[in-house]
């Protein structure tokens, strides 16, 4: 359908840490991406996330570069500065003017926030609240284990199990929370280590404390306002500083699913 993988528009909702491991390898991989975010993002591994370019202006991952942008018009120039151009844009109105040929849906919602077959010629939706061949041409599996990153063409991913992922037998311990409503205050940072009981930072001045070992992987921007319960960051308890500044085996794997649905289509 398309003369080369460069002439293939892709367009990303959601530019967290997920989202943006997938559009880092379709990017490597030619095509040109785009990613339309919320105006006020939430990621907490923020050293892996394109969305960050909201705050800053621009945001680096693994040696590829977003930009934010004002309008859809400005991709092109972006693209040619071979960066990511990044807008806000909650509801990807962006589709309209840019006509991609791809829209992946991956704000990791647990459910659809509004996105149909009808947004692009090749519509693929990720984890659950999503049925292929109703919402989406294809849903990715997003839930850890023997079928994550599985391409699913008829039907939905598994269900949202509301446990975090098991890394070194751990889950839910490893994930900092709100305790309270309020506005988030960090002491420690992104890449620090911390002990069981450290405190990490405090929500109007009720303190978030570290409940294993490890070294902090990700964190919410300090001064955010927060809704108790909310994730605040995670301590990953294989003490690897450099993990907080990569890509993800999660993200990778997710990555290369959405590549293979779209070879499916267009690369035949």
């Amino acid at each position: 359908m398309m003369k080369t993988i460069s002439d293939i528009k892709v367009g990303l909702r959601g530019g967290g840490d997920l989202a943006s491991g997938i559009a880092w390898r379709l990017y490597q991989s030619g095509f040109k991406v785009f990613i339309t975010e919320i105006a006020k993002p939430l990621a907490v591994r923020r050293k892996v996330a394109f969305c960050e370019a909201v705050y800053d202006g621009r945001a680096e991952v693994e040696g590829v570069e977003a930009v934010l942008i004002p309008k859809p018009e400005d991709v092109y120039s972006i693209w040619g500065q071979g960066k990511i151009p990044l807008l806000v844009d909650p509801q990807c109105e962006a589709r309209r003017v840019i006509e991609p040929h791809v829209i992946v849906d991956a704000i990791l919602a647990k459910k659809n926030l509004g996105t149909t077959m009808r947004d692009a010629p090749l519509v693929i939706a990720l984890g659950p609240g999503f049925e292929a061949g109703k919402d989406a041409h294809f849903v990715v599996e997003t839930n850890r284990g023997h079928n994550l990153g599985r391409l699913i063409a008829s039907g939905t991913a598994e269900p949202n199990t509301g446990v975090p992922g098991s890394v070194q037998g751990i889950t839910a311990e490893r994930v900092l929370r709100a305790p309270v409503e309020g506005k988030w205050q960090n002491i420690l940072d992104i890449g620090d280590k911390a002990k069981k009981g450290d405190v990490v930072g405090s929500v109007n001045s009720v303190p978030v404390e570290a409940q294993i070992a490890g070294v902090i992987r990700g964190l919410l921007r300090s001064g955010t306002t927060v809704t108790e319960g909310l994730k605040l960051g995670d301590i990953d308890p294989r003490g690897n500083k450099e993990f907080c500044y990569t890509i993800s085996e999660k993200s990778r794997a997710l990555g290369g699913t959405v590549l293979e649905g779209i070879l499916r289509v267009y690369g035949r």
